[in-house]
């Protein structure tokens, strides 16, 4: 197997535990350029909230949008987002992406604007 298909087996494993908890996700896609990140709803059927390094009022202040600081401001964003929308409370879906790094820069980041998981 090579990284691709471990990393999206991790993540179908973890999508399974969290759909049969129904709660909202916050979903993290990290690519070489670029950190996503979605609120998801519990069904799985809706995109409550998004935000991403791709954004214009993100892109402008940043010199990339790789990077661990790059990652901190998405994961304020959609924290503010998902305010914004209703959702408090979700289940971190790191994608199968190993918690370290812009993942976990954007979780925190998530966590110390509001977000609870």
């Amino acid at each position: 197997m090579d990284k691709h298909t471990t990393r999206l087996r991790r993540a179908r494993k973890t999508r399974a535990r969290i759909a049969d908890l129904k709660m909202v996700r916050l979903c993290v896609f990290r690519s070489n350029n670029h950190i996503y990140a979605q609120v998801i709803s519990a069904e799985g059927d809706k995109v409550l909230a998004q935000a991403s390094t791709l954004e214009a009022e993100v892109r402008g202040s940043l010199k990339s949008g790789s990077n661990v600081e790059a990652a901190a401001i998405v994961g304020k964003r959609i924290a503010e987002k998902a305010k914004a929308a209703g959702v408090e409370k979700v289940a971190f879906d790191r994608s199968g992406f190993q918690y370290h790094g812009r993942v976990k820069a954007l979780a925190e980041a998530a966590r110390e604007n509001g977000l609870s998981f």
